[in-house]
C-alpha cells in the first residue's frame, strides 16, 4: 500500500511511471481472476485504490505547477 507522503516526494516521472506499472499490475490482476488463477482477490482492490492514489498525486502536482 501506498503511502500519500511518500507519493508527494515523488516527481512527475516516477509517478507517471508507477501509474503505468499499478495499471500493468491491476490489468494482470484481473486477468488471472477471470481465469481463477488469482488467490488474493483483494488485490485488485488494493490496486485501484494505489493507481487512484498516484492518479490524485499526479493532478495535485499538476495543479501546483501552474500556480
Amino acid at each position: 500500500m501506498l503511502k500519500n507522503k511518500d507519493l508527494t516526494d515523488r516527481k512527475v516521472e516516477d509517478l507517471k511511471d508507477l501509474e503505468k506499472q499499478l495499471e500493468g499490475d491491476l490489468f494482470q490482476a484481473r486477468f488471472r481472476n477471470f481465469t481463477n488463477r488469482l488467490d488474493n482477490t483483494s488485490l485488485i482492490k488494493k490496486s485501484r485504490r494505489d493507481l487512484a492514489r498516484v492518479k490524485t498525486a499526479l493532478v495535485q502536482k499538476s495543479k501546483e505547477t501552474s500556480k
